[in-house]
């Protein structure tokens, strides 16, 4: 009858065994140019996913910023809600701001977006600028301050967005976000 070992004893043997044989899994797994540099190389098809994802995410976040723009921003301009006296000033105004805060960030989530894409990033790289400019607007729409140059600033930006993913193959159509994601919720 064989003799037994204490179950301490055993229990060290088996964690010693598993963890052996997942060193020697894990070593064999591994590729020597991966290791040696630290990172992993992208397959072609990772590229090609990553440059889909690229433009599907620039379409989007473009898509949520022309629809704020146009909804929070134009529409109530050109209906003269923004102006002193107005019915519904206060919360037209306060709409805008948000809106432009976040067309603002939707725009350089986009441009971010467009870096993983060669033609898209070669098309939106002159809006940089433009779309900085934009930041301080949101403020502006808030407090009342905005004009005819202010709101044309917001539809020439967007309206140059569209048109260089357009010319990249990334149709950008106008998405209203909620309330919610306005807001930042």
């Amino acid at each position: 009858m064989p003799r037994s070992l204490p179950r301490s004893v055993s229990r060290g043997v088996v964690a010693l065994m598993l963890s052996c044989t997942l060193l020697l899994t894990t070593a064999a797994c591994g590729d020597d140019d991966a290791s040696a540099n630290g990172a992993a190389t992208p397959t072609a098809s990772a590229s090609f996913e990553q440059q889909r994802l690229a433009k599907t995410r620039f379409v989007a976040n473009a898509g949520l910023a022309a629809g704020a723009t146009y909804q929070w921003i134009v529409k109530p301009y050109r209906a003269g809600k923004f102006k002193k006296g107005a019915d519904g000033r206060t919360l037209a105004l306060v709409k805008a701001g948000l809106a432009g805060a976040f067309t603002y960030n939707r725009l350089k989530a986009a441009m971010n977006n467009a870096k993983g894409d060669p033609l898209l990033s070669k098309a939106v790289a002159p809006l940089t600028a433009g779309i900085e400019s934009l930041k301080e607007l949101g403020t502006k729409l808030r407090k009342g301050e905005v004009g005819d140059a202010d709101v044309g600033a917001f539809e020439n930006i967007i309206d140059s967005v569209k048109d260089a993913g357009k010319s990249a193959g990334a149709e950008v159509v106008d998405k209203v976000p909620s309330a919610s994601q306005l807001s930042g919720g």
